[in-house]
């Protein structure tokens, strides 16, 4: 599955995604994206898109985003709440997906390259 990504910056773009799969109210596939951030000036970002990959244009709404902050571990909490929440809904609707929390690591290997300027 493509997911269209955000077009990056030298000091923005996203660093972790996650992809849900579920029915809305009139019964019709859904596709919901989870992703966290870095914009520029050191904030980190949450966002969450229903069908993002139907729309005409593919950079996030300004309502997209659930959570803005320079706290890692608040984006964190904020993502993986916003997961665990879009989850329970899913597993209801019969759809149930194992999908993996996100986690400090993941965010700080591509934070890492990005300040350091090298593959790590």
């Amino acid at each position: 599955m493509y997911i269209r990504v955000v077009q990056a910056s030298a000091d923005r773009g996203r660093f972790a995604e996650r992809v849900l799969h579920g029915v809305d109210d009139a019964g019709n596939e859904e596709r919901v994206v989870i992703w966290i951030e870095r914009k520029s000036g050191g904030v980190w970002a949450v966002g969450r898109a229903v069908d993002a990959h139907l729309r005409n244009a593919h950079a996030p709404r300004r309502d997209d985003y659930i959570f803005e902050g320079y706290e890692l571990e608040d984006a964190l909490e904020c993502a993986n709440g916003a997961l665990e929440d879009d989850l329970t809904v899913s597993e209801a609707d019969g759809r149930g997906e194992h999908l993996r929390p996100f986690t400090r690591s993941e965010l700080l290997k591509p934070l890492e390259r990005w300040f350091f300027g090298r593959k790590t």
